[in-house]
């Protein structure tokens, strides 16, 4: 887990995070899918509810991340899963490469994976050996030049569909991924 200076849940989230060990500063959401009790213990202890309605426009993470920004955050690691709803998992991971929080760096710990929402440049510290995908997100992503991947790219341009980011290789750690314009989406499964 990396270091955190601010814990914020969405919703169930937060009897999620009990599980790591951590106690949320601020649980964000309609409250929809969290134990009362749970919900009253957390307040109890000190962590803010921010009480939305069931009926709106934005997903609980949408809230937690317009939050963390009031809060001054620049970057965020989101911990989510990708069982359960297809849609939500979808949902999350297109709200994570949204330009709307291009403010942000933003990783992501889905389950047993990795990923980060790259706009300018990330240095990727795995084994040799590990698989990392590059996805456009939102739009053609140009100017991708990467070092420290068996198939490298130079000022290359990747599509949103396109297969030809999958599946890449580490070769040389740390590799790093520079994209000029676009976004990038880049998991280690």
């Amino acid at each position: 887990m990396p270091a955190f200076d601010l814990v914020v849940a969405a919703d169930r989230g937060a009897q999620n995070a009990s599980v790591l060990g951590l106690v949320p500063d601020l649980v964000v959401g309609d409250m929809d899918s969290i134990d009362t009790s749970v919900l009253a213990s957390l307040e109890a202890l000190g962590t803010r509810a921010e009480r939305h309605p069931a009926d709106k426009d934005q997903t609980d993470l949408e809230l937690g991340l317009a939050s963390v920004m009031k809060l001054g955050a620049s970057s965020v690691t989101i911990v989510a899963t990708t069982s359960g709803r297809p849609d939500h998992a979808l949902a999350n991971l297109l709200t994570a490469a949204s330009d709307r929080w291009k403010e942000l760096r933003i990783d992501l710990i889905l389950d047993s994976s990795r990923a980060w929402i790259v706009r300018h440049q990330l240095n990727l510290d795995l084994p040799v050996g590990s698989i990392v995908s590059l996805m456009a997100v939102g739009g053609p992503a140009t100017g991708i030049t990467t070092a420290g991947l068996r198939w490298p790219l130079s000022t290359g341009c990747l599509e949103p569909g396109m297969g030809r980011g999958l599946s890449n290789e580490v070769s040389k750690s740390p590799a790093s991924i520079r994209i000029s314009a676009g976004t990038l989406m880049v998991i280690a499964p």
